[in-house]
């Protein structure tokens, strides 16, 4: 995998662009008391200012620190399967943002984001993981609010056959105003866009835009049990199947160790969850879009789609931390 800039074939030079939020992790173990102080809910990711981020930062144990974000880790596992990727996330022109744009790109992944000068410093988002393996976030996004049209590049976009949108950059204005731009630029040249609601908070506060950017932006949606019951206001699963296969060409939910749900117009099928021992769910969602369209890419029918997204989330929660830790190739063709 080079970083070498695309070409102006017909045919896409990428396989996955990602668009996110350039977050480096700080991920650290704690016990469910230290949440209950913190006053953190289990389990969601919270956005937080300076002055929180110092303060837990302080009181966080020891911490394992590395480049991160949702649409990132999708981009790095994709990468680590094969995929030809591509990401265009904002940080800033200091240390963090220089470990970002080096693991990232170390991940094998093209990554040409001009990194934002004399503005906030870039993100970071800090992970606590109880002993059950849950993973709670407190994320301060600096310099990712910056991410604009502007930082769309439309020969990028319309360079990959799927853009693959990290429902979390959907919190400051000016990412909504991109995420159209990208949208048109794919659409115009005749790839794909694929939205993950990244979490229901989120899609909670942000559910009318949503809805919209699904109806009539997206091509494919990622989405676990619990956002896409918060995206259609319902707590029946049929129900939300029913309307999510209305919306787009193809859908992909995730419902922890019940595998996840394919669905394609009138047809659907139960995929599996890859059995394992769940030390960290941080990046789960992120390894299975990761791994359902790397798949995709080459081909695959739909349920070896999903069955490829499995394995990368399997391995994803088997250790501490997001990336990939072992051979992902020879884990999907085993």
């Amino acid at each position: 995998m080079t970083n070498a800039a695309p070409s102006n074939s017909d045919g896409p030079t990428l396989d996955l662009l990602g668009i996110g939020n350039a977050i480096v992790d700080v991920l650290a173990r704690a016990e469910d008391g230290f949440l209950a102080a913190q006053s953190m809910t289990k389990g969601s990711m919270a956005l937080i200012d300076t002055a929180a981020a110092e303060r837990i930062y302080a009181a966080m144990g020891p911490g394992v620190e590395g480049s991160g974000g949702s649409g990132a880790n999708t981009c790095a596992v994709a990468a680590a399967l094969g995929a030809r990727v591509g990401f265009l996330g904002k940080v800033a022109a200091d240390e963090l943002g220089k470990v970002f744009a080096h693991d990232i790109r170390a991940a094998g992944v093209r990554f040409p984001t001009a990194p934002l000068s004399g503005g906030a410093p870039t993100a970071r988002c800090l992970i606590l993981v109880t002993p059950d393996g849950q993973r709670t976030m407190n994320t301060f996004l600096g310099a990712c609010v910056a991410f604009g049209p502007d930082d769309v590049d439309e020969a990028e976009v319309a360079s990959a056959a799927v853009t693959y949108l990290e429902g979390y950059l959907f919190d400051p204005p000016e990412a909504k105003a991109a995420f159209f731009k990208a949208s048109r630029a794919a659409h115009a040249a005749g790839r794909k866009i694929a939205l993950t609601l990244s979490d229901p908070f989120c899609v909670g506060r942000h559910r009318a835009a949503f809805q919209e950017f699904v109806r009539n932006e997206t091509d494919i949606l990622f989405a676990n049990e619990s956002e896409i019951l918060s995206l259609y206001e319902t707590d029946d699963l049929d129900t939300a199947v029913a309307r999510v296969r209305q919306e787009v060409s193809l859908a992909a939910i995730t419902r922890s160790e019940h595998g996840s749900l394919v669905v394609a117009g009138a047809e659907q099928w139960q995929v599996a969850a890859v059995p394992t021992q769940v030390v960290d769910t941080t990046g789960a969602g992120d390894a299975y879009a990761a791994g359902f369209l790397a798949a995709l890419a080459q081909g695959k029918a739909l349920a070896e789609c999903g069955r490829w997204g499995s394995v990368a989330a399997a391995e994803a929660i088997s250790h501490f931390g997001a990336r990939p830790q072992a051979d992902l190739k020879a884990l999907v063709a085993g």
